[in-house]
């Protein structure tokens, strides 16, 4: 692992933290998708293990390919690639692919290969709103000319991903808005945003209610309802199922590969893959996963407050933060703390779009981290030229005495 991360630029705590989660990753799955090999693939376990590597192989490919480009680069491109993923966002509503009663997925015709565009709009509204924040400084106290106007845009994709995907447009506003707070927004602002906000979603609820019969705002009260009902066991079926996965890996786990609950959770390869981790190597398995996902926090942080201009600490923040939280919302789903949501567990879950988005995301942190270390390393050089010349002008002053 040493000869490979001398290969590699940028965080190097953050590039062991990801191989180390994609290995527990490459376990996870494989012991979590029997049922799913036996009921699609004929009984052949190594199929979705072999699939995911490569989904898994090509996504490390892409993270490296992203940390070599001076992450400058995709600021200059944010805004055509948000006015991009905007029809996109409007085609996967009329013409996507249904998945557990919502419309989120795209088929790419030559590849046949199934995307996500909300986890391509999690990048990219990142970068444009840390590009439009770095570039806008000077007007944010201004409402009507400083915030209005990202807001729309940024309202606009609110509006084509949440009436489909409410946990991922929810993960989405609370990255934002932490951008906004670091941006060091006004308060008073971010207070109208909210208020704007919830105004926005609460209407459009109401319109899907009366207009669709099939309306996902009665599973998203549902899913709250169930949540809360603890007592109905039939309808809070996956939690319960799930409970049971963590109960059983105590105190040591049931071993890899020996899960029981994986017959009975639905998608244990993806939503509640972190019960199965728990089931199998007990707490320790668990604590270890957390322990990762905070020192990606940790780490992300730190190259925010080192990052060389405020675009690379915004940039920075976001990333992190969406990741971050992702992993806990999907953790204390998995523990019975939330309400059923979808969301993966990024980099252990089994995927292919979001493995690999969630991987071009860590690139573009790396590629922050890359130029923290070469403005250091420039630096450093230029304090040992120095020391150099004043060395030989020492030097030739003792040789003319």
């Amino acid at each position: 692992m040493a000869k490979l991360l001398n290969k590699v630029k940028g965080d190097k705590a953050i590039w062991i933290v990801v191989l180390l989660l994609s290995f527990i990753s490459m376990l996870a799955v494989y012991s979590s998708t029997g049922a799913l090999a036996y009921s699609k693939q004929a009984g052949n376990t190594e199929y979705y293990f072999l699939r995911h590597f490569s989904y898994m192989i090509f996504g490390l490919l892409l993270m490296y390919l992203s940390h070599l480009v001076n992450y400058t680069f995709y600021g200059r491109f944010s805004k055509l690639a948000m006015y991009a993923v905007i029809p996109l966002l409007v085609y996967t509503i009329f013409s996507g692919s249904s998945y557990n009663e919502a419309s989120r997925w795209v088929m790419i015709p030559i590849l046949k290969l199934t995307i996500q565009p909300s986890d391509i709009a999690k990048i990219v509204s990142i970068v444009y709103l840390a590009f439009y924040l770095r570039k806008n400084q000077d007007i944010l106290d201004d409402f009507k000319k400083g915030i209005l106007p990202v807001a729309i845009v940024l309202a606009i994709v609110i509006l084509l991903i949440f009436p489909a995907n409410l946990s991922t447009a929810i993960l989405m506003i609370a990255t934002w808005a932490v951008m906004f707070f670091v941006s060091q927004v006004k308060i008073k602002h971010m207070l109208k945003l909210a208020g704007l906000t919830v105004l926005l979603m609460f209407t459009v609820s109401v319109v899907l209610m009366n207009v669709s019969k099939s309306s996902r705002v009665a599973t998203w009260v549902n899913r709250v309802v169930n949540h809360s009902d603890t007592e109905n066991v039939e309808k809070n079926y996956q939690k319960e199922q799930s409970k049971i996965a963590i109960a059983s890996g105590y105190p040591l786990g049931k071993g890899p590969g020996k899960s029981t609950q994986r017959n009975f959770l639905p998608h244990p390869y993806s939503d509640f893959i972190f019960a199965i981790i728990v089931e199998e190597y007990g707490p320790i398995g668990g604590v270890l996963i957390l322990v990762l996902y905070m020192v990606l926090l940790y780490r992300g942080i730190r190259i925010a407050i080192r990052a060389p201009g405020s675009f690379g600490a915004y940039i920075a923040i976001g990333i992190t933060f969406i990741i971050v939280l992702q992993a806990m919302i999907n953790m204390a789903v998995a523990v019975g703390l939330g309400p059923v949501t979808g969301q993966p567990l990024p980099l252990v879950s089994m995927g292919g779009s979001s493995f690999w988005f969630t991987s071009i995301s860590f690139g573009i942190l790396l590629s922050v981290s890359k130029e923290i270390e070469n403005e250091e390393e420039h630096s450093e050089n230029q304090v040992r030229r120095t020391e150099n010349r004043k060395t030989n002008i020492k030097k030739e002053d003792e040789d003319e005495q």
